[in-house]
């Protein structure tokens, strides 16, 4: 598989003239690539050392608002600059734009030249160099849903949103007659992020119409979430170029299922699963079972870093396959945690909370953080969950609201002593703002519903 480029690589191909165009892109609070494009040129000879970019992309919302009540930045500090760090084991060719490459960017404080804590690339190198600490390596993957329309982004916009019309007709779950008549789309997909050294397993379409489902091989931790960053700015990229719009909102109707992004993960020792007891019951070792101990225990604190607005708390139905209890179960899609490679070297955890909005970095950040602390704690694991989750009356609840997955995050003591209350008071806000933003809005529900009848 094409892989990464070598800094000497991508001078070589500047010199002859096949990349002309560096993307160096830092990641949002959104988990978006945000940046700059280089003239090749320049990038070579002075700006892959580092480059500079306002402080706002990370204190601002879907809508590149300026909300009040950052501490990291505001209009009275004035709005400075961050060092974008080039990453450069992170280089690689663009293939779906002509004469492109890319570097991801880890972001600096201006003045100390040390990571901003709240830069989601820094969050994750957290948790990570935590575990390393204990001897632990975290090998994860993510699953990418979202839908495909059959109309552009821009003729969707114009529309107002209104009369979205999937690429499908039916339900394709596996299907593969209907997948085949989005090959246009998909198969560009697939082989332009493997080309772009992505790890591509598979694609295939999902439970709804319309909706598709990307698969990427596991990984090191923080490549799992750079792989997860840049496949969806892909898919965003090459459906425009062929003139559809993919959508990552997790419940755009209220009658068709939601999109996902299941978390799968598990720790590795020397290059060898840790995991996995071929004498214990299910294959799970005690460090197994104490790592999903935690990871439940503090599913509530988290769950804004895997559903962080308000649509994504539409997604949480029963019958939908999207959980809503924090239960764990052996190979049980009701459940909010799925223990996968039962009694195999591939056994691991998989997390079925987070929706296809989450942010990657963010969301395994909080994760790892919550299995070292069942590690660190030797939490005990209760016994697996049977049967339909969601008629579990005795099972703990997923947090309903955004509002709710707000307050449990700004209290959690938990989250202040692993990440730090910075980082706490910083994602607190970008959920608060969130919820103000939606409480201002009088909705279409609203106006059908009591404009002659209220």
């Amino acid at each position: 598989m094409p892989g990464t480029l070598s800094f000497d690589d991508l001078k070589s191909r500047v010199v002859d003239g096949t990349v002309d165009t560096v993307l160096t892109c830092l990641v949002d609070m959104q988990g978006r690539l945000m940046g700059k494009r280089f003239h090749a040129a320049n990038f070579v000879e002075t700006s892959y050392n580092e480059t500079h970019c306002c402080n706002y992309l990370l204190a601002t919302d879907l809508e590149m608002a300026t909300p009040e009540g950052y501490a990291s930045t505001s209009w009275q500090a004035g709005y400075g600059d961050y060092v974008m760090k080039p990453d450069l084991t992170t280089i690689r060719m663009v293939p779906w734009l002509e004469g492109t490459a890319m570097v991801l960017c880890d972001v600096l404080d201006h003045h100390t030249h040390e990571p901003v804590p709240h830069s989601p690339r820094a969050v994750l190198k957290k948790q990570i160099a935590r575990l390393k600490a204990l001897g632990f390596d975290a090998m994860m993957a993510t699953e990418l849903e979202f839908f495909l329309f059959a109309k552009s982004y821009d003729d969707i916009r114009k529309s107002g949103y209104r009369d979205l019309e999937p690429v499908s007709g039916y339900n394709e779950d596996y299907n593969i007659f209907q997948t085949t008549k989005e090959e246009g789309v998909m198969r560009p997909i697939r082989n332009h992020l493997y080309a772009a050294g992505i790890p591509i397993e598979n694609s295939k379409g999902e439970a709804e119409a319309g909706q598709e489902e990307l698969n990427i091989r596991y990984s090191a931790a923080l490549d799992c979430a750079d792989y997860h960053t840049i496949a969806k700015h892909a898919i965003k990229e090459i459906s425009w170029q062929q003139g559809h719009a993919a959508s990552f909102l997790p419940k755009w109707n209220k009658d068709r299922v939601g999109s996902s992004s299941h978390v799968h993960q598990s720790l590795w020792v020397d290059g060898k699963p840790a995991f996995f007891d071929p004498d214990a019951k299910h294959g799970m070792s005690e460090l197994m079972s104490h790592y999903m101990a935690g990871l439940i225990a503090y599913a509530p604190d988290y769950t804004y870093f895997l559903a962080p607005y308000v649509n994504s708390y539409k997604r949480f139905a029963k019958g939908t396959f999207a959980p809503t209890k924090t239960v764990w179960s052996v190979d049980n899609r009701t459940a909010g945690f799925r223990l996968c490679g039962e009694a195999s070297k591939g056994v691991r955890v998989e997390c079925r909370i987070g929706g296809s909005d989450l942010n990657p970095y963010l969301a395994q950040a909080a994760m790892l953080a919550a299995g070292i602390k069942g590690i660190e704690d030797k939490m005990t694991l209760a016994p697996a969950t049977t049967g339909d989750v969601y008629e579990d009356a005795k099972a703990g609840d997923i947090p309903q609201t955004l509002r709710k997955a707000t307050e449990t995050l700004r209290n959690s003591a938990f989250l202040r002593e692993v990440m730090g209350d910075d980082v706490i008071d910083h994602y607190s806000r970008a959920a608060e703002w969130e919820q103000e933003e939606f409480d201002r809005v009088v909705t279409d529900w609203e106006i059908a519903r009591g404009f002659e009848r209220a």
